[in-house]
């Protein structure tokens, strides 16, 4: 029955898509000479394709954007305990020149929608497909009115089968089209692994750069709200472990405007990993569609001088509901937003560690060898000599995610696990 829907409804739309796109060829991945020294170290041994079609548009495309790197500079306000994510993000400057942005204050929902929409408009190869995103404009409302904006042709509804329109949407990218395949919950995207980290990941190392997958993967990932243990799972270590894979998390809606933009333009398969919770939180968001935030650049949202704290999508928020006890100890911290997970900004965390030479990291998955564990190990290996205590992680219990509520926030990264980190690495009673 689920082959008989494929064939009938979405694969002539996807043919027909693939016949309108440009030819592949070698003349479309010509690799770029004056390449960064990071992209050319990655290269096509890891798996990721730094080459593109066109060499115009180096600095639509690479990760590593020199001449896109984003000053945030760090303002807060505490209100209730709890540091509000706008506050800290309403003022942005170009490194290389002053940009007067028009901005407005919306939801990372409405960014999302944004994003897509205008790189919709931007590019004819681009689709969505994934369950309920068209009719039902999306079980978050991600998609609200694409399918009106856009037709069925590129806003696609597909069965409940991950594995299947997975597999469709990667070989749609094979064919010179970029997809966005939704899921509606990351956990869903276990019945595609098989499909994400065997052909959208390794097509382009095993083919000899020959084939390329350009496609961006996006949901909501983590934990929501008493949504039980096979909804609640974290996967930023999963696949950030897989090489191939660029792995992103924004944490406000701002980045996440500026990121899936990014990933959308990359010619990598891109995991892009939403938090349910953040997606009605508002920021200043810039409504020109040239907005771009570089994948591989992590954002210091606040300077101190004291510990470093280091975070990434939901965590950041949880760092900073904390922030207003740890300053009334007296201690100044760095926070770091990695918002990409692979590439990881190194140099932005190892500066920042030499300076504070005190590291806590918080990351709402397990921890049990987590991306934070690894984190840890890249810190203590090249940072190692400017430590003046262990570096301490604040992670997710080793349990199934409780469905009760008291005992969900027990499972969970909070406010005081974070206070208790930041005054043992800073020796404070």
């Amino acid at each position: 029955m689920i082959q008989k829907l494929y064939d009938r409804y979405i694969c002539p739309h996807l043919i027909n898509l693939a016949m309108q796109a440009k030819p592949f060829s070698k003349q479309r991945m010509k690799i770029i000479p004056d390449a960064t020294g990071r992209v050319l170290e990655i290269g096509i041994g890891s798996g990721l394709n730094f080459k593109y079609y066109n060499q115009t548009n180096v600095k639509e495309v690479f990760a590593v954007e020199p001449d896109r790197v984003l000053l945030e500079k760090a303002k807060f306000r505490a209100k209730e305990n709890n540091i509000s994510m706008g506050s800290l993000l309403k003022e942005q400057s170009d490194s290389l020149e002053t940009k007067n942005w028009s901005e407005k204050e919306i939801t990372m929902r409405e960014a999302l929608n944004q994003a897509i929409e205008e790189e919709m408009i931007l590019d004819k190869d681009v689709f969505l497909l994934g369950e309920e995103v068209a009719e039902y404009d999306g079980a978050y409302k991600v998609t609200q009115g694409l399918l009106d904006k856009f037709g069925s042709k590129r806003v696609l509804d597909t069965p409940i089968s991950e594995h299947g329109f997975t597999g469709l949407a990667i070989g749609a990218a094979m064919s010179g089209l970029k997809p966005i395949c939704e899921f509606m919950t990351f956990n869903f995207s276990m019945q595609a692994i098989d499909q994400i980290v065997n052909s959208a990941a390794k097509s382009l190392y095993m083919s000899g750069g020959e084939i390329n997958v350009p496609i961006v993967f996006r949901g909501p990932n983590g934990a929501a709200a008493r949504v039980g243990a096979q909804h609640s799972q974290c996967f930023i270590s999963w696949f950030s472990h897989i090489p191939g894979l660029l792995v992103v998390a924004p944490s406000n809606a701002r980045d996440a405007k500026g990121l899936l933009k990014s990933s959308i333009r990359n010619p990598n398969p891109v995991v892009f990993l939403e938090h349910e919770l953040l997606y009605k939180e508002k920021t200043n968001v810039p409504e020109e569609n040239d907005f771009l935030i570089p994948i591989g650049k992590a954002n210091l949202i606040k300077e101190g001088s004291d510990v470093t704290i280091i975070g990434f999508s939901m965590s950041v928020q949880r760092i900073l509901n904390a922030l207003p006890s740890i300053e009334k100890l007296g201690i100044k911290p760095d926070i770091i937003d990695l918002r990409s997970i692979k590439p990881l900004d190194e140099d932005l965390v190892y500066k920042s560690v030499k300076k504070t030479n005190r590291v806590v990291i918080v990351e709402d998955g397990w921890g049990n060898t987590s991306f934070g564990s690894h984190l840890s190990y890249l810190i203590q290996s090249n940072c190692f000599d400017y430590l003046d205590s262990e570096i301490i992680k604040v992670s997710g219990k080793d349990v199934p995610m409780p469905y009760a509520e008291n005992l969900e926030k027990l499972a969970l990264p909070n406010t005081d696990e974070i206070i208790s980190a930041v005054k043992k690495v800073s020796y404070t009673n």
